[in-house]
């Protein structure tokens, strides 16, 4: 193990003080035996050397652990969470593990877990609740909290001291060291923690089990060193570190050999992939020139920060061809006062001169955002800023939240004059907008003809088809099932405020898409 990490590795006896300890002697306890993981070392971004280890393999004394037993994931969050719930699904089946759909008869569970708003972290909480009685009728079940949430000092501390039902806690930076935990956590019946502050390691070769066959996740980077006072992502993904471009490349020549119909690049922020490569001057834009080439229909990527959409790589999406002309592009907020504040280092003025770019270079492009509402101390003037920005930039969607404080970042320090119930008034306001343009912006295709993608049966009719289009806009209509897994014509016939309907045709002429 390296030094560097700061591996956070204890047994400890029990989570709950009142077991075994006065409140006083557990204090002392938790100071003495348990370091949590730091935020503040978390942020620390030294100049050490990430290492890029390219032969990860399940050790020969692992192998077999998990013959008559099954394994049980829940995932809450974002994409990269999607990603690492298929690597640790990918090591369970190699160490001999079952899936199952179900706790009742999971012999270990795990919550990969979010930590970018407390109402997240919340719903991890209430079912570390409802797991209680699972792991009182059968003492064996081992249950795991990990990803995001167990990155941060005060949800270890309020696992330790609450939930001692928790058998193994460890972090983003580790989930290559699940075969390890998950022995110690067999070995003993002391809880297992390990957490890593500070990373710095590429792991590749890591095997998954994606979810499905026809979309695939490729991560691309890891980390982001924005550190919007807002986030809590810095924190708990570490610096930024990017796979080399040809493992990236490979990984994706051997998704399209296996026919997968598209692909998202994967980073927290995607788009400064490559400035920590100090041997090559690569970027995102480069990296996705060379993949444009190879045989997969569709390309995406996903998120992104505004300061690092570059010209070179708009300039790469511009050729088209299987590069989605969709790009999510969170602007958090329309007022500059607003913006300086939560660190995001443009301006209103600089933002709507990157779209104005987009768009002059792809006519056709989507744009859809991430906003926050009731920053502290937001004024009614500055809400308005905001609106206004959403109206002259057309979004087609956006995904919008109320601020939600997290514990460690500059935001939760700050002064919040700002009422609950003026926020949610505002957070109504601006959904208005929101759905008013996507609205808008669906009724635009009705009489069209789009290629959609089709994933599979409708979650509301099964003899309903469903789909998405370049844009992500999702389709449902009436197909034959041998039509999932393929691009396929349907003309539009309605519009929804968040989907379409339509009939699949026949012709093969390019679909029209606007």
């Amino acid at each position: 193990m390296n030094e560097e990490q700061r591996l956070q590795s204890q047994k400890v006896e029990s989570a709950n003080p009142s077991d075994k300890k006065s409140e006083k002697d557990f204090s002392k306890y938790f100071e003495t035996v348990y370091t949590p993981p730091s935020l503040k070392d978390a942020k620390l971004r030294g100049k050490e050397e990430v290492k890029y280890h390219k032969d990860f393999a399940i050790s020969e004394e692992f192998r077999g652990m998990g013959d008559g037993r099954k394994f049980y994931i829940r995932t809450y969050g974002c994409q990269m969470n999607e990603h690492d719930t298929e690597v640790m699904a990918g090591i369970f089946l190699a160490l001999g593990y079952e899936a199952t759909n179900s706790v009742d008869d999971a012999n270990v569970i795990l919550l990969n877990t979010c930590a970018i708003r407390e109402n997240a972290e919340n719903k991890v909480f209430g079912e570390l609740g409802h797991l209680k009685h699972l792991k009182t009728e059968r003492p064996d079940l081992l249950i795991g909290v990990c990803g995001c949430m167990s990155q941060e000092e005060s949800v270890v501390n309020k696992i330790l001291k609450t939930y001692n039902q928790v058998d193994m806690i460890f972090g983003t930076h580790n989930i290559h060291r699940l075969p390890n935990i998950l022995h110690e956590a067999y070995m003993s019946k002391e809880m297992v923690i390990e957490v890593w502050s500070k990373e710095g390691d590429v792991i590749e070769n890591l095997p998954k089990v994606r979810r499905g066959n026809i979309k695939a996740w490729v991560n691309i980077m890891y980390g982001c060193d924005k550190f919007c006072t807002y986030c809590i992502v810095p924190y708990t993904r570490g610096k930024e570190r990017s796979r080399r471009p040809e493992d990236i490349i490979q990984e994706v020549r051997h998704l399209a050999a296996q026919g997968y119909q598209e692909i998202t690049l994967l980073g927290q922020n995607v788009n400064a992939y490559g400035k920590d490569l100090e041997d090559i001057n690569y970027g995102l834009g480069d990296l996705m020139d060379e993949i444009r080439k190879i045989d997969i229909p569709r390309i995406r990527f996903t998120t992104s920060h505004p300061r690092d959409f570059d010209d070179h790589l708009i300039e790469v999406l511009a050729k088209g061809g299987n590069l989605m002309d969709h790009i999510h592009l969170p602007v958090q907020s329309g007022s500059t006062d607003v913006l300086k504040i939560m660190a995001r280092k443009y301006t209103r003025e600089q933002y709507l001169e990157l779209v104005r770019k987009i768009k002059k270079a792809i006519p056709t492009a989507s744009l859809t955002t991430d906003i926050i509402v009731g920053y502290p101390n937001e004024t009614e003037e500055q809400f308005e800023e905001t609106v206004s920005l959403y109206k002259e930039v057309g979004y087609d969607a956006a995904f919008t939240f109320i601020y939600s404080p997290r514990e460690g970042t500059p935001a939760a320090k700050m002064v919040d004059n700002v009422p609950m119930e003026v926020k949610k008034e505002r957070l109504q306001r601006l959904n208005a907008v929101v759905n008013e343009y996507s609205a808008m912006a669906m009724q635009r295709y009705v009489g069209q003809v789009v290629d959609v993608l089709v994933e599979g049966e409708s979650k509301n009719n099964p003899d309903v088809l469903a789909g998405y289009t370049s844009k992500l806009k999702l389709v449902n209509f009436i197909g034959p099932k041998t039509s999932i897994g393929k691009i396929v014509k349907v003309k539009i016939t309605a519009a929804k405020t968040w989907s379409l309907n339509g009939e699949m045709i026949e012709e093969l002429e390019t679909a029209e898409v606007k």
